[in-house]
């Protein structure tokens, strides 16, 4: 039986310590100080009282309500549209031939493993080169390009994880093909599911560096953030800030479920 090392597990949760804190000091302070008005006083700021006055101004900014309903419809349509191509991949990756299915895989993981601004650089070309009017549709495009593997590796593993019996048996029993996906792999896959399009969901919501080169007139919730921040400094911008960072962490606890019933099921 291995010994515990004292020292080097304190070490150890002195370092993580350090890490975490470094990690959630910013967020925090951020999420802080959007409840309370700032002062400056002689150089320094200082909090002069409990206040929820930039939250009602972000409620009367029709600006950022409208970024507000393009993100979401933009983050709805590309986490969808997403989950249709992953499974389409990953039912081929696991039929093809490994050759076929590994090369579809490297062009599938591409775009997401370059740099966001090679990314949004190159979708910005291919639309222009199709004479695609940058707006709402090439937006949600350049989403999915960007997101579609992440569902992909989540509806991957689960498939995997599957294998063909439950296939088979269903084969077996009569069913079609059609019947079997239906009534019997997507049902065992539904965790995966909501788990993949819930983190494609977050992902597309808090994109910014790609949306930028192929947003044209239209505006996310993110972009109008770093437009404000742009301009300076205003409360509102906190208050905007923590409820992004409430709404992905609520996002984010969600899929942490649907990864353990996945287990358990």
């Amino acid at each position: 039986m291995k010994q515990k090392a004292p020292f080097i597990d304190a070490v150890l949760g002195f370092i993580a310590a350090v890490g975490l804190i470094a990690l959630y000091a910013p967020l925090l302070a951020t999420a802080a100080i959007s409840f309370f008005q700032v002062v400056r006083v002689r150089g320094k700021l200082s909090f002069a009282s409990f206040s929820l006055e930039p939250y009602v101004a972000l409620l009367g900014n029709a600006e950022i309500l409208s970024a507000l309903f393009t993100s979401l419809v933009v983050a709805t349509l590309a986490s969808l549209l997403s989950l249709v191509l992953a499974l389409m991949f990953a039912f081929y990756f696991v039929s093809a031939r490994r050759s076929l299915g590994m090369a579809m895989q490297i062009m599938v993981f591409l775009p997401f493993l370059l740099p966001p601004i090679i990314t949004g650089l190159s979708l910005l070309i291919a639309f222009r080169e199709i004479d695609l009017g940058r707006g709402l549709v090439t937006i949600i495009i350049a989403h999915i390009v960007f997101i579609v593997p992440v569902v992909y590796r989540t509806v991957l593993v689960r498939l995997q994880l599957l294998g063909s019996s439950f296939t088979e048996a269903s084969l077996d029993l009569g069913a079609s093909r059609v019947q079997t996906l239906a009534y019997v792999i997507l049902p065992q896959m539904r965790p995966a599911l909501i788990s993949g399009v819930l983190l494609a969901f977050a992902i597309s919501f808090d994109e910014t560096l790609i949306t930028l080169f192929v947003a044209g007139s239209e505006t996310t919730l993110p972009i109008r953030l770093w437009a404000m921040m742009r301009v300076g400094f205003v409360p509102e911008i906190n208050a905007l800030a923590t409820l992004i960072l409430l709404f992905t962490a609520a996002i984010t606890f969600a899929i942490g479920l649907m990864q353990r019933a996945g287990e358990r099921g």
